[in-house]
């Protein structure tokens, strides 16, 4: 990627995983965000019209983020997405706009599910627990570290005896 392209990538996103938009007259859930492209993957929900039956397809197309809108959660028209802290400091979305009811835009819930599992065996790389949880340095005795002591005295034997550590 060239610095132009770089100088175009959106900085703060506001959409994730799993939230529900609407592009073009047609609804769909976002699978994916690409960051480096701008892009993000939704899974479509196409109305019926001439030609084709409605309902959910599961066609998945790429759009530029900018043109994706998050609906809001009490009228279910698109808005834009601001960001306000709640009282107890918790960062939450919320719908702005013109005709947005001001109101939180949940988390989705795909983002607490994570896709790969994480491991509950140790593996051949990972420290075992009981190195982990031995105690190996002293703090105020100095304990623990004796290459370090030694390299730094014989630093200062070597600078001569103006130097003292």
């Amino acid at each position: 990627m060239g610095w132009k392209a770089a100088e175009k990538l959106i900085r703060h996103w506001k959409v994730l995983r799993g939230d529900n938009g609407k592009d073009k007259g047609e609804t769909g859930i976002i699978k994916r965000v690409i960051r480096s492209q701008n892009r993000v993957i939704v899974k479509k929900h196409i109305k019926q019209g001439p030609g084709h039956e409605g309902g959910i397809f599961t066609v998945e197309a790429p759009f530029h983020a900018s043109n994706f809108q998050v609906l809001d959660p009490v009228t279910g028209k698109p808005c834009k997405i601001g960001v306000k802290y709640l009282e107890d400091g918790t960062k939450v979305r919320v719908s702005r706009g013109i005709g947005a009811s001001g109101s939180i835009i949940p988390r989705p819930e795909i983002l607490k599910m994570r896709t790969t599992p994480r491991p509950t065996v140790a593996g051949p790389k990972d420290t075992p627990m009981n190195l982990v949880l031995e105690k190996t340095y002293e703090p105020k005795s100095g304990k623990g570290m004796p290459e370090l002591i030694n390299i730094l005295n014989d630093v200062a034997n070597g600078l001569g005896s103006s130097t003292n550590l």
